[in-house]
């Protein structure tokens, strides 16, 4: 027996001239509703339906408009950092925002922390418009394939000085400066700094190099810090400072372990991440220490979690960088496509911070 033929796939034109309209209705009634009826457009798909139609080709669409509706995020971490670092989540989160309406989604473009010293095949591979460059190091070379691509660019955090790509950032150096007054506002003089990297080349332990930091963000508020403490009267040489490769909880306990092991006369911990003073927070539970009687500890990011636990950090808009970086981004597609030139300077945008005192600072007390 012959099975039954399989009723035929229908294309815009033959539902176009089976409902008797223009083939851009048709086309309207998936990429323009505002444009039809209410009634007109739940015909279109009704029928397009029942055809197995499934809506005009996207790859057609793309060429026709010059718009892929799609923007590209370079992140130089695991995936998993995305949706576990809470600073890295707000930033996100904004950027989302500020697609609402755009149609346009979000392809995040993980490379990793440890690449091999050349460009990922992910950057050639990745269908966009546009790329928002999250902080990464002054010599990525993903940032240089990025720039090779042509596509517009919007850098956010870092690094700080590349002259033609638009920027949207904090200025760290000064940011972090109100949480190492707070320390030595109340008595703290033995202090040390706990970090996150440095540069792309893994190094976990004590920071000889500062001034050939290549991410620059750590850099300026590791800076920030001592300049602040230099201006309280400490020698910013004798002040200890440690970093660790990674942001995540594990490595900011280990951090925490090495810098205070290393350096038992300390008082206080001023770390450059809420994620890094959480290390050191659970650190010091798991040593019977209590905070601030005999640790104070202060952190930056401000993210929700340092605020319900009382952590005195500094609070930067991680959302409104996300929100504007991708506002940013979308008027410079807007622009490509109308053969408009890109603005000559870029635009560079410092959001302001804040600084939370919280509950983690006190006057110090001998362990």
């Amino acid at each position: 027996m012959t099975p039954p033929r399989a009723p035929r796939r229908g294309t815009l034109a033959s539902l176009a001239a089976e409902l008797g309209v223009s083939r851009t209705t048709v086309s309207n009634a998936y990429n323009r509703p505002d444009q039809l009826s209410d009634a007109l457009r739940e015909r279109i798909l009704a029928a397009a339906a029942a055809r197995g139609y499934p809506g005009p080709d996207p790859t057609a669409r793309s060429l026709r408009t010059r718009r892929v509706g799609a923007i590209g995020v370079l992140m130089t971490e695991h995936l998993a950092y995305a949706f576990e670092d809470l600073a890295s989540v707000d930033f996100l989160a904004g950027l989302a925002e500020s697609s609402y309406g755009t149609d346009n989604m979000l392809t995040l473009v993980p490379v990793g922390p440890e690449g091999p010293g050349r460009a990922s095949p992910l950057i050639s591979r990745a269908v966009v418009d546009g790329f928002i460059v999250y902080s990464v190091a002054a010599d990525e070379p993903n940032l240089t394939a990025v720039r090779s691509s042509g596509l517009p660019t919007v850098i956010c955090d870092q690094p700080y000085d590349v002259a033609d790509l638009p920027y949207v950032g904090i200025d760290d150096e000064a940011a972090i400066r109100p949480a190492a007054r707070a320390l030595l506002d109340a008595g703290h003089r033995r202090i040390g700094v706990l970090g996150k990297r440095l540069t792309r080349v893994r190094h976990d332990g004590p920071v000889r190099d500062l001034d050939g930091a290549t991410l620059h963000v750590q850099r300026g508020r590791i800076r920030g810090a001592l300049a602040e403490l230099a201006a309280g009267g400490l020698d910013p040489a004798a002040v200890p400072v440690v970093v660790r490769h990674h942001n995540d909880h594990a490595t900011a306990v280990d951090g925490a372990r090495e810098l205070l092991e290393s350096n038992p006369d300390l008082t206080a911990v001023l770390c450059t991440t809420d994620s890094m003073a959480f290390g050191v927070l659970d650190y010091a539970r798991s040593r019977g220490w209590s905070v601030p009687g005999d640790l104070s500890v202060t952190g930056f990011d401000g993210v929700d979690l340092a605020l319900t636990r009382g952590l005195t950090t500094v609070v930067q808009p991680n959302k409104a960088k996300g929100a504007e970086a991708g506002a940013l981004l979308g008027t410079l597609v807007d622009a490509r496509v109308a053969d408009q030139p890109a603005p000559r300077p870029p635009q560079r945008t410092l959001l302001p911070t804040t600084f939370h005192p919280g509950t983690t600072v006190s006057a110090p007390r001998g362990r």
